[in-house]
C-alpha cells in the first residue's frame, strides 16, 4: 500500500496499490465522494504512466490543481521512490 497525502484538494490522501506498473487499487480519503470514487473506478487496471498521462495538469476551479491531477503527483513520486 502507498499513500499518498494531497495538497490543495479537499481529499486528505490517496491509497494505492501498484502491481507490475499496473493500478490495482485506488482509494481516496475525504473529497466529493462520487467524483473521488469515480476516478479510482476508472485507473485500476491501468498502467501508470498512462493514468499520469490522462491525469496531470487537470485544475479544479480556480485552483491550480485537482483530485485527478493529485492522483497523477501520486504516481509520478511512487514511480521516483521505486525506481
Amino acid at each position: 500500500m502507498y499513500i499518498y497525502k494531497t495538497r490543495g484538494v479537499c481529499s486528505r490522501a490517496i491509497h494505492l496499490e501498484i502491481e507490475n506498473d499496473v493500478i490495482t487499487s485506488c482509494q481516496y480519503e475525504g473529497g466529493c465522494n462520487g467524483n473521488t470514487k469515480g476516478i479510482a473506478s476508472l485507473v485500476v487496471g491501468m498502467k501508470v504512466d498512462d493514468a499520469i498521462a490522462r491525469l496531470k495538469g487537470i485544475t479544479c476551479g480556480p485552483r491550480p490543481t485537482s483530485c485527478p491531477d493529485q492522483l497523477a503527483t501520486a504516481l509520478e513520486q511512487y514511480k521516483a521512490e521505486n525506481a
